[in-house]
């Protein structure tokens, strides 16, 4: 709104609030349907219904969910929602998570997750599909998963992978670098634990309430200056509903269990595990360099949890991969991903990235006859200098 707000401006603005105080909300927060077709110890895999009058063909998409978070990140709200995208394209899209996590699960490390739970979503999507390539999108933790489990399997049906605000090397972690020095501290107390490793064991993990507030705390500054934004808004009601579907994402974060949470802790913050390319898990070394499928790494522009520079270090890890592209897109750590810029930045990338991938509707994947190609990577909008499609509004960032 204008600082002296024009008459349709006010119009709409009360308009807003009326609809607010008499519905409850402006955002529409129906799930896209869903039918469950896959299941174990925390997985469930789900298939999204086709849109009506739409064919569903193709490749399918799998959606990684990270650990804690809800997986409303992929479907966010009616008109914002990632799910919703490929779906009225009639792209077969599917979906794992990983339900409540409870005290009884807190031996579980990440093992389970990257030799159980994505593997077995990505050979039960494949069966469903028709016996076809999975193309395999990550978001933040997921991404993580999603390449470890690629590095730990060449043998699995991936298509493609796309990585979404993945941070490879947490020094470049501005939350994380005030940090450090108290990290490598000597642990002190019982048995030479840490009060922070006695106080995830002694709670199977990191408690709900504690990952909301961690998340929350990430962005602390639009925290502050959020009903700044809403008086100043108050006419939009899109921006509205966004912010109402954000804070429904945020009080549905899901706990860690205690091992894994342990792991993400010593291995991933303190020993910054996965900036040199490698993870020891159980009794191997999964190596990234080991990835051979094409893979799609976005950051974005403010991101404060995984940074760009914490994001583009993957990208040189890649050896392997027939091709690494890496692309800054607008948005924050969720906004990237189902913001309301990323339907014009980041999804017709994607969009772009699995079509180009995909072996087509009828046809059998093939292998590439051409030389294995890779895009150099840099921390600009829009690296790919050989996209088909244009991305006006990513570059502008860069001006």
């Amino acid at each position: 709104m204008d600082l002296v707000p024009k008459p349709d401006q006010v119009v709409a603005a009360a308009s807003n609030v009326a609809h607010k105080v008499l519905y409850g909300g402006l955002a529409d927060l129906r799930p896209m349907p869903r039918t469950l077709i896959g299941e174990g110890t925390l997985r469930e895999v789900y298939h999204y219904r086709p849109a009506a009058k739409v064919r569903e063909q193709g490749d399918p998409v799998l959606l990684v969910t990270p650990l804690a978070a809800p997986s409303q990140c992929f479907d966010l709200r009616r008109g914002c929602s990632l799910v919703e995208h490929f779906v009225a394209q009639g792209r077969p899209t599917y979906l794992v998570e990983y339900g409540q996590v409870s005290f009884k699960d807190r031996n579980l490390g990440m093992e389970h997750w990257i030799d159980e739970v994505v593997p077995a979503a990505v050979r039960e999507v494949a069966a469903h599909a028709g016996d076809r390539k999975v193309h395999v999108v990550g978001w933040s933790l997921g991404g993580i998963f999603a390449l470890l489990t690629a590095a730990a399997d060449s043998g699995l049906p991936i298509g493609s992978i796309t990585v979404l605000g993945s941070p490879f090397d947490v020094k470049q972690v501005p939350l994380v670098a005030p940090l450090r020095p108290l990290l490598a501290l000597p642990v002190v107390g019982a048995q030479g634990r840490g009060a922070i490793t006695r106080a995830y064991q002694a709670m199977g993990g990191a408690p709900q309430p504690l990952v909301r507030w961690a998340f929350q705390l990430s962005s602390f500054q639009k925290l502050v200056t959020k009903p700044l934004a809403v008086a100043q808004n108050l006419d939009d009601a899109d921006f509205l509903a966004q912010l109402e579907a954000v804070d429904r994402f945020t009080d549905n974060m899901i706990a860690y269990p205690g091992r894994t949470f342990g792991q993400l802790y010593h291995r991933f913050l303190k020993a910054n595990a996965l900036v040199g390319g490698s993870f020891d898990l159980g009794d191997r070394t999964l190596r990234l360099a080991d990835i051979s499928a094409p893979v799609m790494v976005f950051g974005g522009a403010t991101d404060g949890i995984a940074p760009i520079a914490a994001v583009n270090a993957v990208v040189p890890l890649l050896t392997g991969a027939e091709e690494v592209r890496f692309e800054v897109v607008p948005g924050g750590h969720l906004g990237m991903l189902t913001g309301r810029a990323a339907r014009t930045a980041t999804w017709p990338l994607m969009d772009e990235w699995i079509d180009e991938w995909s072996a087509g509707v009828d046809a059998e994947p093939v292998a590439p006859t051409s030389p294995p190609r890779r895009t150099p990577s840099r921390d600009s909008i829009g690296t790919n200098p050989t996209r088909r499609y244009g991305s006006a509004g990513s570059r502008a960032l860069g001006r």
